[in-house]
């Protein structure tokens, strides 16, 4: 990618940080009806994947102020849980709330731990809105044991989804319009 498309990307990706207030996803969850509905689907299609995996590690990237990573703690009370995302006021947000949950505040392209740390990473609805996500992609295998599990979830390449993050974004969800760096579905995986 050019250097100069790179910095237009990271500029719109830290513009669209600062918009949106670290306590979002738990506001929108109990206001909200439809992101309810959204959030608790993903949840339960993630316990379904994980319901036989045994974690002791556990790495979720694009964890914004924490609430997907909080309940993915309760499948997993047990296990160390990290969550990590560029977005610093949500890792502010996320360590007040969720005290018992390890937030960092790192770059998705630059996971800052060592090869073969986690028996589980996951990141859901973030590679999208990465600016390289071959890049992450890497991180996240370097970061996960030999016999780990990775969940990498995005939902852009629906038409359903594109349906409703049309009307999304010209409503109560501006602050996310053309956010999604990266077009995927389930067939390419296509970069710009």
């Amino acid at each position: 990618m050019r250097k100069e498309a790179r910095m237009n990307k990271t500029r719109k990706i830290e513009k669209v940080l600062n918009q949106v207030p670290p306590d979002y996803y738990d506001k929108g969850i109990n206001s909200n009806i439809f992101q309810r509905i959204w959030h608790t689907k993903k949840l339960s299609m993630c316990k379904a994947i994980i319901s036989d995996v045994k974690c002791n590690n556990i790495l979720d990237i694009g964890c914004a102020g924490g609430t997907f990573t909080n309940n993915i703690s309760n499948i997993f009370p047990k296990a160390k849980i990290t969550g990590i995302d560029a977005y610093s006021s949500a890792i502010e947000y996320g360590i007040k709330k969720y005290p018992h949950i390890n937030f960092i505040l790192a770059d998705a392209h630059n996971i800052p731990f060592k090869d073969k740390s986690f028996d589980l990473v996951i990141c859901y609805e973030t590679i999208e809105h990465l600016i390289n996500p071959l890049i992450a992609l890497k991180e996240m295998r370097r970061a996960l044991k030999n016999d780990g599990h990775a969940i990498v979830a995005m939902d852009s390449g629906s038409l359903l989804f594109k349906i409703v993050w049309w009307f999304w974004v010209k409503t109560k969800g501006k602050v996310w319009q053309g956010t999604h760096l990266n077009p995927f579905n389930h067939n390419k995986f296509i970069i710009n």
